[in-house]
């Protein structure tokens, strides 16, 4: 038994570590945010896209108010990044992007969806 109680944690020890990973949880969407307009200005995003107003493309709040409750909405997003496409928006078209790795496009996505929260 001795042997086995040297690797329990005591209660402060373990209230620590649930306060540290109470921490680490609420970081996490700040992180993506963080990733998220990193990748997209990284990858020419941000050029023609605005988080809040229409510049060339739609403002990513928009199209999170869109996609809102769509549980298609990042294939179908991160299709039509890859592909490009013209019409949804207006009739200026999207250029592909098929540059993009598909961890970073997936990331890009779930900020541009999390912008309508």
């Amino acid at each position: 038994m001795s042997n086995q109680s040297q690797y329990l944690l005591k209660p402060s020890q373990v209230a620590t570590l649930l306060g540290m990973l109470g921490l680490l949880a609420l970081a996490a969407p700040s992180a993506l945010a963080d990733d998220g307009q990193a990748l997209a200005t990284k990858n020419q995003c941000m050029t023609c896209h605005k988080i809040e107003g229409k510049q060339v493309g739609p403002a990513y709040k928009d199209v999170a108010a869109k996609y809102k409750g769509d549980p298609d909405a990042p294939d179908k997003l991160a299709a039509k990044v890859r592909t490009g496409g013209k019409g949804v928006w207006g009739q200026v078209p999207m250029p592909p992007n098929k540059k993009i790795s598909d961890d970073d496009l997936r990331t890009v996505v779930n900020w541009i969806l999390s912008q309508g929260s």
